[in-house]
């Protein structure tokens, strides 16, 4: 074998490793590399206690309630599932009822998502792509076709 064989083969081998390894890790991340979880996929996916996430959907209307000790109460919905969170702390501005949100948090043993971000939509023609898609899906969608980009 000549140096330019060796040479060749040296660097063929390294990269199908290294191919083997990118394909392990992705096939390893394929459910982490998400932005976020919508309640459906929390509830058919039975989402372990304590394993942190991102919950985003819409802010279900007349569900958010406020205490005095700052925490606030809210049900984020897809609207097909539900699930109720809990969050201490101070909402951003644009955060109300029948709105896109995205809550990072982990899940309790009784279900309720205890969140310790909240990250409300930037503008009012903003809702994720996945929650809109689920909307027109079910029929309940009501916004324009650009809105989902």
């Amino acid at each position: 074998m000549t140096r330019k064989q060796r040479r060749l083969t040296l660097i063929g081998s390294a990269g199908a490793v290294l191919a083997v390894a990118l394909a392990l890790i992705l096939f390893a991340l394929n459910d982490q590399i998400v932005f976020f979880q919508s309640p459906t996929d929390i509830t058919e996916k039975a989402v372990p206690t304590g394993q942190r996430i991102r919950l985003g959907g819409l802010v279900e209307e007349g569900s958010v309630v406020r205490s005095d000790n700052a925490e606030v109460s809210f049900r984020v919905t897809d609207m097909a599932n539900v699930v109720s969170v809990t969050y201490k702390g101070i909402l951003p501005d644009l955060f109300r009822e029948g709105q896109g949100v995205v809550t990072e948090g982990i899940i309790r043993p009784d279900g309720v998502f205890v969140a310790d971000s909240v990250l409300a939509k930037h503008d009012e023609n903003y809702i994720p792509k996945e929650v809109a898609e689920a909307l027109k899906d079910q029929g309940h969608w009501q916004g324009e076709e650009s809105a989902a980009n």
